[in-house]
């Protein structure tokens, strides 16, 4: 089964020649579930011809804002309207998560109360999950077509899903301790309030719950695949 990767952003230098871009994040991040990957860099403008060159589409996360005056941002707009249209299935991380939800007519802004970096706790379909964050924008208006299935008390609409073939969520199971360390220290700084970086240097040791979500995803595009 073909994904298709919608690279929003890219990763600080030194952590791209270390692990990777975001799109190869993703690629090894749901190795060994029988998909292979085609990444697009829309943030660079690569897109791909149309919804139909994959099977399954995943939209990463960024450091720009869907709110922000760039040329991908229409662009990728359209796109994950045609790939809604079509009922292709879609995953969308962090800005992807954000911008799904905008372009299918919700809102998303500047949270008032900041940011949330480091591990996190969430209800997640009826349990407690602990996932990596790493963002101040949120999702303010839902979309008609969103429900909200997972949230914190931070983030409200932390995960949503439209329908069967599209899930989204604010945080970063492609992220594990030793890439968060890095961003901590080439992306935090300056950026965000140092109190909050130390509290997520702190929980560096402390185990995530990845896993629940690498399977919720690889079930979704599975599915998916077998109902077309």
């Amino acid at each position: 089964m073909k994904i298709g990767v919608l690279q929003a952003g890219h990763g600080p230098d030194i952590l791209i020649e270390q692990t990777g871009d975001y799109g190869v994040l993703f690629e090894k991040f749901l190795a060994g579930h029988g998909f292979y990957f085609d990444i697009y860099s829309v943030v660079d403008m690569e897109f791909p011809a149309s919804a139909q060159d994959a099977d399954g589409w995943l939209i990463t996360g960024s450091k720009h804002g869907c709110y922000d005056n760039l040329p991908f941002i229409a662009a990728l707009e359209n796109l994950i309207r045609d790939i809604w249209g079509q009922s292709l299935p879609l995953v969308g991380i962090c800005f992807g998560h954000q911008i799904i939800a905008q372009a299918l007519g919700g809102k998303v802004e500047k949270f008032k109360d900041g940011w949330s970096v480091g591990l996190t706790e969430y209800n997640f379909d009826g349990k407690k999950v602990s996932l990596n964050a790493w963002h101040q924008d949120q999702i303010t208006r839902l979309p008609d077509d969103a429900t909200v299935i997972g949230s914190s008390i931070f983030c409200k609409n932390a995960f949503l899903s439209y329908g069967e073939k599209v899930f989204t969520l604010q945080a970063h199971p492609e992220f594990d301790s030793a890439f968060v360390k890095g961003l901590i220290q080439h992306r935090g700084r300056g950026l965000v309030p140092p109190e909050l970086l130390d509290q997520a240097r702190q929980k560096l040791v402390k185990s995530n719950s990845n896993s629940v979500i690498k399977s919720k995803i690889a079930t979704l595009f599975h599915s998916s695949k077998a109902d077309s």
